[in-house]
């Protein structure tokens, strides 16, 4: 199986939760991800990435070695 893009990742994401914005980057096992979503609301930031790590299911296993994440309300995005 070959390692995903960060396009691919990006679009994993986005199919599973709503996002105001979303942006990632990486080298095909490590990523970055910056997500925006009014789901995080009232979520605390452990919760928030187990949101994310659903949104992917089993690719976080199988295809994605490790996602640093940066997760957003879109209140605390305009700040």
């Amino acid at each position: 199986m070959a390692d995903p893009t960060p396009a691919e990742v990006q679009s994993f994401i986005a199919a599973g939760m709503q996002c105001q914005s979303l942006s990632v980057e990486g080298d095909g096992r490590h990523f970055f991800a910056t997500i925006v979503s009014s789901e995080f609301e009232g979520l605390s930031r452990i919760r928030r990435h187990q949101r994310v790590y659903a949104a992917l299911g089993d690719r976080m296993r199988e295809q994605i070695h490790a996602l640093s994440m940066k997760t957003l309300t879109p209140a605390e995005a305009a700040q």
